[in-house]
């Protein structure tokens, strides 16, 4: 199947099946497992004893499960670059930049069962999926809310404009300093969909899909929020900080930050603004040269188990990917599919690699021309 992708700005052309063959039956397993992922992704009881689903896969298989975090989807693409893991729960933007740089090879999905059980909705997915191959199965889902300080918003705010446009916030004090962007080239269509409400004369139909005037405005939008805020955010533990510790207001931010701090007792909550949110449905890829592929696959079948996706979903503030964990009781007891919106999935402006080929519209900014603009952004330029 020939295929051609343009990606970050780059013509990519070739057979993207040229991988060697997915594997056709699983042997023994390998006795370790080495997988990149977002924080909170991968538990086995040393934060929390009730959230544990590494010990489990481990004694039933044999297969030492080791964890490096990442904080971003580029510094996911970078350790996936330079090899020596076997997975990676990549998001949407960085997923096809995997599958063009022919760093994770398709899946055998007769060898996961539980495949079939996967949420309609996320089946064939165009973010894992190329040239009718599927290059990973879906792990988690969530959408990037407005996380805000209850004790400043009495009542929740409604629209991004308080994390964008200079303004006085409920308590009466400025909002310059109190709060931050996300720090990733992605966010650029974050700004692009506030622009979407805000500016409808740009005619923006897709934030990931933006052309040179719609492109020029979200990053003069982005510059005018470089005065205001407080720092640009990756890492979770930080922004929990910030909010705790350094009168940080109202800022995006993952399900995970607003359930550990509301877990605390901090006065936190979350929102989805008028303008609607970006989001991020999550893949396990396995790597081109996966050094313990019957290790991966297992661990890929395991993952789709109602159990663990229950747990995942309560601990990290997301949605599972089959919905029968719905029904599956969590550690914590709490009703998470409706708290963290699994209803809410077409309202999710899910995360997708920038191309300078675009279906809106023809010609598009491609993600090169993010990456390098947002580095500007964010000095100041």
């Amino acid at each position: 199947m020939k295929q051609t992708l343009v990606l970050a700005g780059t013509l990519i052309a070739g057979t993207l099946t040229a991988h060697a063959a997915p594997l056709a039956k699983l042997g023994a397993p390998e006795g370790r497992l080495d997988i990149i992922a977002w924080p909170g992704y991968i538990e086995n009881g040393s934060t929390d004893k009730g959230y544990d689903w590494v010990t489990p896969f481990e004694k039933a298989t044999g297969c030492k499960v080791n964890v490096k975090t990442a904080a971003t989807s580029d510094e996911m693409v970078s350790l996936m670059n330079k090899g020596g893991y076997d997975l990676v729960t990549a998001s949407g933007d960085a997923s096809l930049r995997l599958v063009a740089g022919k760093k994770v090879q398709p899946i055998n999905l007769a060898l996961i069962p539980s495949y079939k059980n996967v949420d309609k909705r996320l089946q064939g997915a165009p973010w894992y999926t190329v040239g009718g191959e599927a290059y990973g199965v879906p792990y988690q889902w969530g959408p990037n809310v407005l996380m805000y300080n209850t004790k400043v918003f009495k009542t929740p705010p409604t629209s991004w404009a308080v994390v964008f446009e200079p303004q006085n916030l409920p308590d009466g004090k400025p909002n310059k300093g109190r709060v931050q962007a996300y720090d990733g080239p992605i966010y650029i269509a974050d700004a692009a969909l506030y622009l979407m409400s805000k500016r409808p004369d740009l005619g923006i139909k897709d934030p990931y899909e933006l052309n040179e005037k719609q492109y020029a405005e979200a990053i003069k939008l982005l510059r005018q929020q470089n005065a205001l805020k407080h720092r640009y955010w990756h890492d979770v533990t930080v922004q929990m900080n910030d909010f705790k510790n350094e009168g940080v207001a109202a800022s995006s931010a993952w399900g995970y930050q607003v359930n550990a701090l509301k877990a605390e007792k901090q006065p936190i909550a979350s929102v989805v603004p008028k303008e609607g949110v970006t989001g991020w449905a999550d893949t396990t890829m396995l790597h081109a040269d996966a050094k313990h592929p019957v290790c991966a696959y297992k661990w890929m079948e395991y993952s789709l188990n109602p159990k663990l996706q229950s747990a995942l979903a309560e601990w990290f503030g997301s949605n599972p990917v089959t919905p029968a964990a719905c029904k599956e009781k969590a550690p914590g007891g709490s009703n998470f599919c409706q708290s963290n919106g699994f209803d809410n999935f077409a309202k999710v402006r899910f995360w997708k690699t920038p191309t300078a080929k675009c279906a809106s519209q023809g010609n598009c900014v491609p993600y090169s021309t993010w990456t390098r603009d947002y580095i500007g952004v964010m000095g100041g330029k």
